[in-house]
């Protein structure tokens, strides 16, 4: 190499370096956003909506990065980042969320609402708002929104699934908040707590028996590959929330904070109308695929799982909600 070239080379190397580093600093904040959902399911297109909208509202200021497959961690760890002051958000459900704020339980109790329209009138009403302050203040956490619907779930198993006394007996994976354990075992089924990425391979192994979950999670887990039989029940209409840290929130200059909350609730109908097109076509996807998926009678489940509102004090709260859904 000539000493030309050589000095060209360190010259190019340079600019490169200089161009990487401008790129790193381009933006003044940084968000790491940590979901436990694939690439492939709707609400993550969501997600790239509100990453995309953010970088274009905020002139570049504010960079969301996201981090699906829960590469960051069980989502429980991430929430104790964002308590601590991280710039880490993550998408979860209000069941996660009772331990700090108990009324948040109440938004995965069964047979709620129907759909995302109904549940939406509930996240976006004066009284969730309260909530949300109660979170923020109490436990240092912001809901940037919590309009995330990833539709209704539903029984996952070997066999078919007629009522209540068919899940005597079956190990169902569940997500460990009292009101998912409390369903679960009302609906006949012993509870078994375990997270998301361990589903596949524990129903693989025979370490539980099936599990619960909406059709995009489902597709997205390939769980179709382990798994015979889909039962419609319907029993949690699963709306979540893309959760941060109220400290580092409260640290941003107030344009980008409501940059953040706004962006979040346009990019939560984003994904949540994508989930709502999306169902046919998945669960078409999940027969083509050999899995039977049937519709029953759900009369006999929703006279079992009524108790669980009673058994966690959610019994008022239910009759106010349902009364905000149907509005």
């Amino acid at each position: 190499m000539t000493h030309f070239s050589k000095l060209g080379s360190i010259a190019l190397a340079g600019l490169a370096a200089s161009l990487l580093a401008g790129s790193a600093l381009a933006a003044d904040y940084t968000l790491n956003v940590n979901t436990a959902l694939a690439t492939n399911d709707p609400l993550y297109k969501g997600l790239e909506a509100f990453r995309d909208n953010v970088a274009e509202a905020s002139d570049g200021a504010l960079e969301v990065r996201l981090f699906p497959n829960s590469q960051l961690g069980p989502d429980e760890d991430v929430l104790e980042q964002a308590r601590a002051g991280a710039p880490v958000a993550v998408v979860v459900d209000g069941g996660r969320l009772a331990v700090f704020v108990n009324e948040f339980g109440v938004l995965g109790a069964p047979y709620l609402a129907n759909g995302y329209d109904g549940i939406r009138k509930v996240v976006t009403s004066d009284l969730f708002d309260e909530w949300a302050q109660k979170l923020h203040d109490d436990a240092g956490l912001d809901v940037l929104s919590f309009n995330w619907w990833q539709g209704e779930r539903h029984l996952l198993t070997k066999k078919p699934i007629g009522g209540p006394d068919d899940l005597s007996g079956v190990r169902m994976r569940t997500p460990g908040a009292p009101v998912w354990t409390g369903t679960i075992e009302a609906m006949g089924a012993t509870p078994t707590p375990m997270p998301w990425g361990e589903v596949y391979s524990a129903i693989s192994s025979n370490v539980i028996d099936g599990a619960e979950a909406q059709l995009p999670a489902v597709v997205g887990a390939k769980l179709d590959e382990v798994i015979t039989n889909i039962t419609l029940t319907g029993h949690i209409n699963l709306i979540t929330g893309l959760i941060t840290s109220a400290a580092w929130v409260d640290s941003l200059p107030e344009n980008l904070q409501t940059v953040l909350h706004e962006e979040a609730l346009k990019a939560g109908d984003i994904a949540s109308y994508g989930t709502q097109d999306a169902l046919a076509s998945l669960q078409q996807q999940l027969i083509d695929n050999g899995v039977d998926v049937e519709e029953i009678d759900i009369t006999p489940f929703k006279e079992a799982t009524a108790v669980v509102y009673d058994d966690l004090g959610y019994g008022d709260l239910r009759d106010q909600l349902q009364a905000i859904a149907a509005q």
